[in-house]
């Protein structure tokens, strides 16, 4: 294993405990000795991580702090590309340009070679069968999510029904060809799941809704019986 690889490794393994960590158990879970870990602390320190704690006490990493570019693995730089390029080819204008912006900021500070296989990267998105007619939408529908505040929607459902609700938008779910808004419905008191290119109109309500968006996300899994964050088209009523 690379030092580089061990240090990540270290800071992982930090960032698992609320609490402090004895250097013992560290060195074990790295398979290195006690003095190899005080060095490998002693380095992130002078990096900037905030890691308090010393020698039989124990360790604990406070948050905000963000990793070194050269933290970054090799699947790292390829999850990165990828998740960006599939935004750049799937995104709406805004959320495309946003993920263009990001991936040349981390490409900007990147050592030398990391650059280099960022650039040479050769994992590709295929061409796709989504429709962006509703992509203008989607900034308004993100921003009440961040804000959690209620949308007025008027909707179409897959029986050709027309209506209008009052929702309070929590999630956005990106398929290969739809985008889909979770949120809870007023009208049904219930989950419900909109596609929004059949979302005809909507409007943004000045009102936070009474709960907060990670309560609903939670809810929402457990009625769907899902521990991780995948949704899927249905329910439209």
């Amino acid at each position: 294993m690379s030092r580089a690889q061990r240090l990540l490794d270290l800071i992982h393994i930090l960032r698992s405990h609320r609490f402090p960590v004895s250097g013992a158990q560290l060195a074990a879970q790295l398979n290195i000795s006690l003095r190899t870990l005080y060095r490998d602390i002693a380095t992130l320190q002078a990096q900037g991580a905030d890691i308090e704690g010393e020698a039989g006490l124990g360790y604990v990493l406070r948050p905000g702090y963000m990793l070194p570019p050269l933290m970054f693995s090799p699947e790292e730089i390829e999850a990165l590309v990828l998740g960006s390029r599939w935004l750049a080819a799937r995104g709406d204008d805004p959320l495309a340009a946003a993920a263009k912006s990001a991936l040349n900021k981390v490409a900007a500070v990147l050592p030398d070679d990391l650059r280099q296989s960022l650039d040479e990267n050769a994992l590709l998105i295929g061409p796709g069968s989504y429709s962006k007619t509703a992509d203008a939408l989607l900034p308004q529908i993100r921003q009440a999510v961040r804000a959690e505040r209620k949308l007025d929607i008027d909707y179409l459902d897959l029986k050709g029904s027309h209506s209008r609700r009052r929702v309070w938008p929590f999630a956005v779910g990106y398929f290969d060809r739809l985008r889909m808004l979770l949120a809870w419905c007023e009208l049904r008191q219930g989950f419900r799941h909109f596609r929004i290119d059949r979302i005809s109109a909507l409007e943004s309500v000045q009102q936070r809704y009474p709960q907060r968006r990670q309560r609903l996300l939670k809810q929402w899994r457990e009625s769907e019986g899902i521990r991780e964050s995948k949704g899927r088209p249905g329910n439209e009523k």
